[in-house]
């Protein structure tokens, strides 16, 4: 396209898929990046191209720009091109058809691949794409149709290996298949990806293909009972995947039910998973003989076969996005958009998942009185206040600066509590979240102890973003056994004061009181909704879940 004008351009991307999502750049600057479903308050909430949906709505608006002032907007969808439903022409929010803003789309998994690169830093990179269904071959690039193994027809692309360099993308390898996921009833549905095989075994034992999260924890308390050879085999074609253990669970009772063999199940998925990770990162890193890795997708949210990428594949450095999922694609879809239009990649690099916008104190102040029942404290000592009420084995809501893009709360949205108290995860998930006892919860611990708090094989070990999963220390371990998962690790998240502002503040005043430079750190929604977003949901969320307190930038909301 080249260069429109010396000025920075406006640029939106689009993610229409399950947990739509939209970013909206002036140059490299991510001015706002929101999933749909935090203002409809529906989890995974869709976005179509021409749907005038919420999130563009809130993008605009903080940005104060009108939509026609925008230089481009490009679409990344799973559904094919050709569906009036994402026809942007058609939206009516930006009225692109009046206003001539040119529209442009790429395909789901490039959008993915593009929002970890670009948000890496790195001037190459190998970028590897893993989830359950990404487009229809019908919707890729001729270069990227090349590098489709096997037949192209019908099919839907799965996995991607690319190698990225500037503002090119170069299409390596690309599995696909016809049907990620295929009904079995009654039994487990059959599989044909890597994405599929957790969804499908999501399914089996909790009735939802999309809790792979819960088969994450629960994999901890089983012991292999299948290989990885039972759930596919692997070829120079890619992956050959079996029936064997579909067919093996022809039964839909969900847990509890068949506790040890679920949990045996989930074991057995999550080493086949790693397995089949490792062997694409260590393809990849043969394909294309870089020394970095990015890395994007549903499946790059498993934080222990992360793990494993940083100890086994050779990579000097690795960056995986936090908004790994779908919503990340948004953020793809706007930085290609930005380098058709500029011909350049600065190079940008995400130090912190903090993307929507903030929120002020007259806000919060309207919040508490519309939604009642609440008493809002001023106390300019905000953060020795919390320390307090934590240490008196209160359970807090925590509010401060702009929300996170991806599906882990990093501070800003979180719910937080004392990780010495035992009695806490239980807590935590009964009467709280109110979900499954096995549930780990995450510990949030300043940088520069890490090495003295968990496994580190002297290596420095980084997780900002909570994607990376370690071994506590042995003697460490007793002292903050509520964020210490049943095989003694913890999914961490580390914090530096660049980065982490307030949250690290609260967390070093916490570790003078008390010696424990950590906290328990969960996500700060109820039962079965999605992280919250404004003031308003973060004070309903408190009175509906039993939270002691919400405690934002110099006020605490305690209940009337």
């Amino acid at each position: 396209m080249g260069v429109r004008s010396s000025r920075e351009p406006w640029v939106l991307g689009i993610n229409a898929s399950h947990n739509g999502a939209v970013c909206l750049l002036h140059g490299d600057q991510i001015v706002a990046a929101i999933q749909e479903e935090r203002l409809t308050r529906i989890k995974r909430q869709r976005i179509y191209g021409s749907d005038p949906a919420f999130a563009i709505a809130y993008c605009l608006k903080h940005a104060g720009i009108d939509a026609g002032e925008l230089d481009l907007v490009v679409i990344s969808m799973q559904g094919r091109s050709g569906d009036p439903a994402n026809d942007v022409g058609r939206n009516w929010l930006l009225r692109t058809r009046q206003t001539g803003v040119q529209i442009e789309r790429i395909s789901h998994h490039l959008a993915h691949a593009i929002s970890a690169f670009a948000l890496s830093g790195f001037s190459d990179s190998a970028v590897l794409v893993v989830d359950g269904r990404g487009a229809p071959c019908a919707d890729l690039s001729p270069g990227e149709r090349a590098a489709v193994i096997g037949s192209a027809e019908g099919s839907f692309e799965t996995t991607s290996l690319y190698h990225a360099s500037g503002i090119h993308i170069e299409p390596l390898e690309k599995h696909v298949t016809g049907k990620w996921l295929a009904r079995n009833d009654p039994a487990m549905p059959h599989f044909h990806s890597l994405g599929g095989m957790y969804a499908a075994v999501a399914m089996q034992i909790f009735g939802n293909n999309t809790e792979a999260g819960k088969v994450m924890g629960l994999s901890s308390f089983g012991c292999p009972a299948f290989a990885p050879s039972d759930f596919f085999s692997i070829s120079e074609n890619g992956f050959d995947f079996s029936d064997r253990i579909p067919n093996a669970f022809r039964f839909n009772e969900r847990w509890p039910a068949h506790k040890e063999q679920y949990q045996d199940l989930a074991r057995s998925t999550q080493v086949a998973l790693e397995e089949g990770v490792l062997h694409l990162a260590r393809r990849l890193r043969q394909k294309s003989g870089s020394q970095r890795l990015c890395y994007a997708g549903g499946v790059a949210l498993n934080g222990i076969a992360n793990e494993r990428l940083f100890a086994e594949t050779g990579f000097e450095e690795i960056f995986i996005v936090p908004p790994a999922e779908d919503s990340g694609a948004a953020i793809g879809a706007a930085f290609w958009g930005l380098w058709q239009l500029t011909g350049v990649n600065t190079l940008a690099k995400l130090s912190a998942d903090a993307l929507g916008r903030p929120y002020g104190r007259e806000e919060i102040e309207a919040a508490a009185d519309s939604v009642g029942s609440i008493r809002l404290v001023s106390e300019s000592d905000y953060i020795g206040a919390a320390v307090d009420l934590i240490c008196e084995g209160r359970i807090l809501g925590w509010f401060s600066g702009r929300s996170e893009l991806g599906p882990r709360a990093l501070g800003q949205r979180s719910i937080i509590c004392d990780p010495r108290r035992a009695d806490m995860p239980a807590q935590l998930n009964g009467r709280i979240k109110r979900r499954e006892s096995f549930r780990p919860f995450a510990p949030a611990v300043l940088q520069d102890y890490v090495p003295a708090w968990f496994e580190t094989n002297d290596a420095k070990v980084e997780s900002p973003f909570m994607l990376r999963v370690r071994r506590f220390k042995d003697e460490q371990a007793d002292k903050v056994p509520a964020v210490v998962h049943v095989d003694g690790t913890g999914r961490l998240q580390t914090l530096d004061h660049e980065s982490n502002g307030s949250f690290y503040e609260l967390v070093d005043a916490f570790y003078r009181r008390t010696g424990v430079p950590i906290l328990l750190n969960t996500s700060f929604n109820g039962p079965g909704e999605p992280i919250v977003e404004t003031p308003t949901d973060a004070l309903r969320c408190m009175l509906a879940n039993g939270l002691d307190a919400c405690v934002f930038p110099g006020l605490i909301a305690v209940r009337i």
